[in-house]
């Protein structure tokens, strides 16, 4: 396979690292939200934080190197429809792994619960505390996660039936082969 057709061995870490974040951010989420406040809850929202903080960040990285770094081509077989879609549905995951994040740090600063990253960096509040709008705030983060879901739901469900269905390699060019990179 050529380096054309595959994406760069740092892209690759970011998308499976952030990928790994995200998959266990959002059941995490899901799981602490309906939870009895106690100390083990309050740790699960802190670890909850860390993932996020540390998500938003990292996508800062990705989006440096995505903008200096050319991602490979799509397939030639690929129909302009579905290129056009596969954009779009890209933008919206990068803008939705800003968003969230920044959601439930806002969340958190209107609720008066400072996000501690690692326990060890305490954040800046970004609003001043406001219990309705902490309750909005909550309202959003999950609606954007949810969306998120369904997107990354989209995501892999193209690249699989365009690698299993129509025969492309496009579990390859996101690292899933067993060929070296030249």
């Amino acid at each position: 396979m050529s380096t054309e057709t595959r994406y760069s061995t740092p892209a690759i870490a970011l998308h499976w690292l952030m990928a790994l974040l995200i998959f266990a951010a959002f059941p995490l989420g899901l799981y602490m939200a309906d939870l009895p406040l106690s100390p083990d809850k309050l740790k699960l929202y802190s670890y909850h934080k860390w993932i996020g903080v540390t998500v938003f960040l990292l996508v800062a990285v990705r989006l440096s190197w995505r903008l200096t770094h050319t991602p490979p081509p799509l397939p030639a077989g690929i129909a302009g429809w579905q290129r056009r879609a596969s954009a779009v549905v890209h933008g919206l995951l990068y803008l939705l792994m800003i968003a969230i994040p920044l959601s439930g740090w806002l969340m958190s600063s209107a609720k008066g619960f400072q996000t501690v990253w690692f326990g060890m960096l305490p954040l800046p509040d970004l609003i001043e505390k406001n219990r309705e709008l902490g309750n909005l705030l909550a309202g959003v983060h999950k609606t954007l996660n949810f969306t998120l879901l369904a997107l990354v739901i989209l995501h892999v469900g193209a690249a699989l039936k365009h690698h299993f269905i129509e025969r492309q390699p496009f579990l390859q060019r996101m690292g899933w082969s067993r060929q070296e990179r030249t």
